[in-house]
């Protein structure tokens, strides 16, 4: 019987977009997303936005771009500064009509921290767009995550653009039918989203499925165990960054537990 050759991994040092490993960026994405999760201080919450802004200018994945797109949501901001005064108990109001406290200090303070979260995992996820999705499946495949676990990342990441192109699609036929988004009252703009919902998820449900078939018909999980032909390697400036991450979040939760800021 022919023995049969098998290659040995070629050794990929880094990630080809940005020179860094994407297990670095994981591992600082991490560090900096727990902090966002966990902290409740809005002065140390804009350290870590700070933060999270200059590893991500770093990494060349233009934040600003990310925050641009986040200028539609002042409402939102707004009615969750709202919403906070009106069920939180305590602070000093800000706004009352008729006895009634619409705006209060606690709720302000509780609206931008919310706020001030939702920003900083905008740009902590940002980072993770400067690595090639390949590579950050690979990257997790190497960490001992299942592989198929990894691919559902992936596969997930390639869905959320489809599903935004999905609804500029919608919105664009029934605007090519004559009707106009900016004369719409709010009302029944809303009631025009409600319909679209249920063909947008159809449509999506549809392309997971003949991407299920696609993968499927490739002999995927065809095997208990997959080889990879390129492996990722840390290099000393990988090394340097999650140690720096690290050395931070520390920092940060023990400012947090003793209450220096």
């Amino acid at each position: 019987m022919r023995s049969i050759m098998i290659p040995q991994p070629r050794v990929w040092d880094s990630s080809p977009q940005s020179g860094y490993d994407p297990r670095a960026k994981l591992v600082i994405v991490m560090c900096i997303s727990s902090l966002a999760v966990f902290l409740q201080n809005i002065w140390l919450m804009t350290v870590v936005l700070s933060a999270a802004f200059l590893f991500s200018m770093f990494f060349k994945s233009k934040p600003l771009r990310a925050l641009s797109k986040l200028r539609r949501m002042i409402w939102v901001f707004l009615a969750m500064v709202f919403i906070q005064s009106i069920f939180t108990q305590g602070g000093e109001p800000i706004l009352t009509i008729r006895n009634v406290t619409l705006i209060s200090s606690l709720g302000m303070t509780r609206g931008i921290t919310i706020f001030l979260r939702v920003l900083i995992i905008i740009i902590s996820a940002s980072i993770m767009n400067t690595s090639n999705s390949r590579d950050i499946v690979q990257g997790l495949y190497q960490w001992k995550v299942p592989y198929e676990l990894a691919f559902m990342v992936s596969v997930s990441l390639r869905f959320l653009p489809l599903l935004k192109e999905e609804i500029e699609d919608m919105i664009t036929a029934i605007q090519l039918r004559g009707l106009d988004f900016e004369k719409v009252p709010t009302g029944k703009k809303i009631r025009i989203y409600s319909y679209l919902i249920m063909p947008m998820i159809a449509s999506v449900i549809g392309k997971a499925q003949d991407l299920a078939i696609a993968v499927e018909m490739r002999g995927f999980r065809a095997f208990p165990y997959r080889t990879s032909f390129r492996m990722l390697r840390f290099a000393p400036k990988d090394y340097i960054l999650m140690i720096t991450a690290g050395v931070l979040t520390v920092l940060v939760f023990f400012s947090n537990h003793m209450g220096y800021l």
